[in-house]
């Protein structure tokens, strides 16, 4: 689950979660109830899915199964192929690139 906007709470517990905050639920007992404790409007996003029970690997924006698959994907990515062809010419309507250090 991720917070987008406001605060929440989960299951009643004491914490209180903020914006921009990623949860991570377990597959326990009963429901998972969320509650706003403020006045103000809250946003949240809600993935589920069954879980993979296999190893992680996270580096940057590239996450497998281990060191090695993270290295060739990163090669991949700077040779561009195997699905990165032409990611270094993309470009989002939505971003400003000179915040983020980059040219438009």
């Amino acid at each position: 689950m991720y917070t987008i906007s406001g605060s929440i709470r989960v299951s009643g517990g004491n914490d209180v979660y903020d914006a921009h905050r990623t949860l991570v639920l377990s597959d326990g007992p009963g429901p998972v109830r969320i509650e706003n404790p403020s006045n103000e409007q809250a946003h949240i996003v809600l993935l589920a899915g069954k879980p993979l029970r296999e190893p992680v690997v996270q580096h940057g924006p590239f996450v497998m199964n281990t060191k090695e698959e993270i290295y060739q994907a990163m090669q991949d990515y700077s040779s561009g192929k195997n699905g990165f062809e032409g990611a270094n010419k993309w470009r989002s309507e939505g971003i400003e690139w000179s915040m983020l250090g980059g040219k438009a």
